[in-house]
């Protein structure tokens, strides 16, 4: 199986950058360089697995026991979880590098759940936004302790998850969605602009352009169902809504701004686009409709500026699963059974054919301008 650094390696070679008397060198030196080469997916996919198997298997046993413990048993058990699991991990750090990864993630992921049991156990008061701060706080102080991109991924989806659940909780009853659905879809932008690169946090940017892509679409859904729910709702107080709005777009614009200084400039336009969506969610027909297929050719358009491959399919699947969520909500239901399904067939074979077309050539473009 050929090596990360096989491909570059060659590039540089065929460019005359260097010679083939060096390349040798390095690709000697590689091979015998101590550790051998880096982990290939498969061992990544079998300590994925294995770390949430342990935690399945971790908190079936605690389940098990819980209502036989007493209050000092149960913190104790917490307390021996997660610090075992990070020992664990410290223990594995110098043996395999991926070991330690999987099992101090499970031990950053058994924290959110000792953080809430500790409340439940103690009876403190109850405000669940401050336990997700406080597990945010520990991803990060994980990845300032270890520098493995787990920590920091986790600290990615906990902080802005923190914020989102204090929005809910003051709004509550008010017209929050607007501001909350406007952070998420640019939260999503701004993660999905971390370009990977062969940097040192080249594995953390490629987790968060994962983040990005794989929650830009439930985002979209989230801010147009949540908006259009949100009508008969009180109006937020200005107390509320002006440092409501400064957050939910000036926080993901500087997020986007520190992981890419040229996002800026898309990113603002995503902006404008979104908190016009705020608006058109209201309204029933095909406004909301409109807005995510425009969305979606944004981010194809921002795909091939930027020569991402990933934002074009990102941004296919979304105007297919537009045009799809359209299809069954405001025209199916309009047409006959058999009409509707002929229509549903033509949909399918007719509009995959000419998106699949028109995503591979916009694919192949992006790649022969790259190189």
């Amino acid at each position: 199986m050929p090596t990360p650094w096989e491909s570059p390696l060659q590039r540089w070679v065929e460019a005359g950058l260097l010679d083939g008397d060096a390349a040798a060198r390095i690709r000697a030196w590689e091979s015998e360089r101590p550790g051998g080469p880096s982990l290939r997916w498969p061992a990544w996919l079998a300590l994925g697995l294995g770390g949430l198997l342990l935690g399945a298997g971790m908190l079936l046993f605690v389940a098990a026991h819980w209502d036989g413990l007493g209050p000092a048993q149960r913190f104790l058990l917490v307390l021996v979880v997660v610090g075992g699991l990070h020992l664990a991990g410290a223990f594995a750090a110098d043996r395999s590098p991926g070991l330690s990864a999987a099992l101090h993630t499970c031990g950053t992921v058994s924290l959110g759940g000792g953080i809430f049991l500790s409340g439940q156990i103690f009876h403190l008061q109850e405000h669940w936004p401050g336990g997700l701060l406080l597990w945010a706080i520990g991803a990060w102080i994980g990845w300032w302790l270890l520098r493995q991109w787990p920590q920091a991924a986790s600290g990615a989806l906990l902080t802005p998850a923190w914020l989102a659940g204090e929005w809910f909780v003051a709004t509550d009853g008010m017209r929050g969605g607007a501001a909350l659905g406007t952070f998420l879809v640019l939260l999503a932008l701004a993660y999905l602009a971390a370009e990977p690169s062969s940097g040192r946090y080249a594995s953390l940017r490629r987790a968060l352009v994962w983040i990005g892509a794989l929650g830009l679409i439930p985002a979209a859904l989230t801010m147009v169902l949540v908006n259009s729910a949100s009508r008969m709702d009180n109006a937020l107080p200005p107390g509320l809504a002006v440092p409501g709005w400064i957050g939910a777009l000036g926080l993901p614009v500087a997020v986007g701004v520190v992981l890419r200084r040229s996002s800026l400039p898309p990113l603002a336009v995503a902006a404008i686009w979104v908190v016009a969506g705020t608006f058109l969610a209201s309204y029933r027909g095909v406004a909301p409709y409109l807005w995510c297929a425009l969305l979606a050719v944004g981010v194809i358009a921002w795909g091939v500026y930027d020569r991402r491959s990933e934002r074009i399919n990102l941004g296919i699947a979304g105007f297919a699963l537009t045009v799809l969520v359209f299809y069954f909500s405001d025209v199916m239901d309009k047409l006959g059974r058999s009409a509707s399904l002929i229509g549903l067939g033509l949909l399918f074979l007719g509009g995959g054919y000419l998106l699949e077309q028109t995503r591979r050539r916009l694919v192949a473009d992006v790649r022969d301008s790259a190189r």
